[in-house]
């Protein structure tokens, strides 16, 4: 009896054990920003990440530096915008919807990661989305091409 109670107290205890680690991975992933030198909307949109749940880490960089981050995670030059994100091996480029986000970790596309190009009005961190001008999410693929992820029709 005691050897069956020894087990029973060594399984909870490796159970136990377990529990942090699944806590963990429940939670929701971080995403790591790097924005532009004294860039407003840079800021609101890290902010807007943190209001809309996530775990989000920042550093500013500034000109080359943040070029090179760009490149470093295969942003292509012609979707660049003032700061990228980076979560769970795929980037964020713009201003970029949490909604949107969330769509990628759940689908897991094979792709590079998202862009909004042109910094849109309306987009999250650019102006209230009760006035937003019409602006696509792309998917960015791993060969560099995009196609439309989500539309965002004018409000």
């Amino acid at each position: 009896m005691s050897l069956l109670t020894r087990r029973t107290l060594l399984c909870a205890a490796a159970a136990a054990s377990a529990l942090p680690h699944l806590a963990v991975s429940s939670s929701p992933a971080l995403i790591h920003v790097v924005e532009g030198t004294g860039c407003e909307c840079c800021k609101q949109w890290t902010r807007y990440l943190q209001e809309n749940g996530f775990e989000v880490t920042h550093e500013e960089r500034f000109g080359v530096l943040l070029m090179q981050h760009k490149l470093d995670l295969g942003v292509p030059v012609e979707v660049s915008s003032c700061h990228t994100g980076s979560i769970d091996g795929y980037f964020l480029e713009g201003h970029v919807p949490a909604a949107d986000i969330r769509k990628l970790m759940r689908e897991r596309p094979d792709a590079r990661g998202l862009a909004v190009p042109g910094m849109p009005y309306g987009s999250p961190g650019m102006g209230p989305e009760s006035n937003r001008e019409a602006y696509d999410v792309l998917l960015i693929r791993k060969d560099g091409s995009g196609e439309v992820f989500t539309h965002y029709s004018a409000a």
